[in-house]
């Protein structure tokens, strides 16, 4: 463990406490609680207290240069994988860890769904940890005996540099598309932070990118060795895509060879998904056989395309919270449909306000019927976010019900023979953000409530 902490609450009888500065809140603020738990040392940027003090002159600059003079040389041994995009990292590094586990590997992953290694799972509240928390991690990967840590990379994690010492031997690039301009403020900036990732590579400089994204271009480093996924030019070219609500077929090829396969999950978007952690993972040293070899036993991540079957219908519940990411996965259920497409969906409060009325035209133009709901509002008034999203439709095949619970119990009243039911937004999640309160909320459960 860290013996430099930066959360008062954590501090126990003779820790140092450093108290950071970010836009959320001052550590200033925070030391005398520190001190009342037990600091014997505080590091700060001004003040006088009844311990030893040392005054520094940035201390988020003094804390990450200490973790990585003091911590970085106990786990840079480890290989470590850095997936970066707007969508698809979560799938890709959760495939990246189950392969490896299922290869004989002692892999961690670290995402938006926690922070997994051996039989330990932990919650996390941020896709990319800050600075600390990441080496504290790395550091119980490392003792845990793990030999391989895949991680989600963030545009904020990057932007904020909370990466800071680390180099990866392996990196992805997904895709690029409108989300967290209320951060970034332009495409451009918000691509610039993702590129930074592939500059931090090492050894081998392992790069695989989706080549038929439109902002791929930007992530071929010459420094790295790229592997491209296409559809045309490239290293591994895929040559065809067969779909179904059940499963997915491929047919690829990849350093002159031809291989093809049947992946347990759906959608277009997968199949990038799937083949990037198939290159991560052989360049590791396995082959591309022993890879193929696992497929039956590969699942996506909760909340990611995750399937319940009620009577002859499809419900699929995903966390998609950007229009790309609602296009894709409402075009793969248009491909695979016998039935009606009914989506429930709506769009978090307190985020980026542009994507609003994208994501509500994508909706109803690849859905027969949208039922919009509320998402995370936060603090956020529900009609505003609502009418952002309302203000982009053309047609009229929707309704608006703002408790989400009565809107899951609506949409599965409405499924007829053979219909999909895509629930579009919290995939994983098990919470609701109203004000700035956590409700527990899961649509998970609340449709296997309602289709008892």
């Amino acid at each position: 463990m860290l013996d430099l902490k930066t959360d008062s609450r954590k501090v126990k009888p003779g820790d140092t406490f450093i108290a950071i500065r970010n836009v959320v809140r001052d550590g200033h603020d925070y030391i005398e609680q520190a001190i009342e738990n037990g600091a014997t040392k505080i590091i700060c940027e001004e003040g006088l207290f009844p311990v030893e003090t040392e005054i520094v002159e940035d201390t988020r600059k003094y804390l990450d240069e200490y973790l990585y003079t003091n911590y970085y040389p106990k786990i840079k041994d480890m290989k470590l994988i850095g997936v970066t995009g707007t969508n698809g990292k979560t799938t890709i590094c959760f495939l990246v860890y189950q392969m490896l586990k299922k290869l004989g590997r002692t892999p961690a992953y670290i995402g938006t769904i926690g922070f997994y290694y051996q039989d330990i799972k932990k919650e996390l509240n941020n896709t990319t940890p800050d600075t600390d928390l990441l080496y504290e991690m790395l550091l119980e990967a490392k003792e845990a005996g793990c030999d391989v840590v895949v991680m989600e990379v963030s545009s904020h994690s990057l932007d904020k540099n909370r990466i800071y010492g680390l180099e990866f031997d392996e990196v992805a690039f997904t895709n690029l598309t409108q989300d967290h301009l209320d951060y970034h403020k332009t495409m451009e900036n918000y691509c610039n932070a993702k590129k930074r990732l592939f500059t931090l590579t090492r050894n081998e400089k392992i790069a695989v990118i989706n080549g038929d994204t439109e902002y791929a271009k930007e992530f071929i480093n010459p420094k790295n060795n790229n592997i491209i996924i296409s559809t045309t030019n490239g290293d591994c070219i895929i040559k065809e895509m067969v779909f179904s609500h059940m499963d997915t077929k491929i047919k690829f090829s990849y350093e002159g060879q031809k291989y093809e396969t049947s992946i347990k999950m759906v959608g277009r978007y997968n199949v990038y998904n799937f083949l990037t952690a198939t290159m991560l993972v052989q360049k590791l040293g396995f082959s591309i056989e022993e890879i193929l070899n696992l497929t039956s036993e590969l699942s996506a991540p909760n909340g990611r395309m995750e399937k319940i079957d009620y009577k002859t219908n499809s419900i699929f519940i995903d966390y998609a919270h950007t229009p790309d990411a609602v296009i894709n996965v409402l075009k793969s259920a248009e491909e695979y449909k016998k039935g009606r497409v009914i989506t429930i969906i709506g769009c978090g409060g307190d985020r980026d306000r542009t994507k609003r009325p994208i994501m509500g035209r994508a909706a109803e133009e690849h859905s027969d019927y949208v039922i919009f709901t509320n998402d995370n509002p936060r603090t956020e008034d529900e009609h505003q976010i609502m009418q952002d999203i309302l203000d982009g439709l053309n047609k009229e095949n929707h309704e608006v019900i703002y408790s989400r619970e009565e809107a899951i119990k609506k949409g599965i009243e409405l499924l007829n023979e053979n219909d999909l039911l895509m629930i579009l937004g919290k995939g994983h999640e098990d919470y609701q953000i109203i004000g700035t309160e956590k409700h527990h909320f899961s649509d998970k459960e609340v449709v296997l409530e309602n289709i008892k």
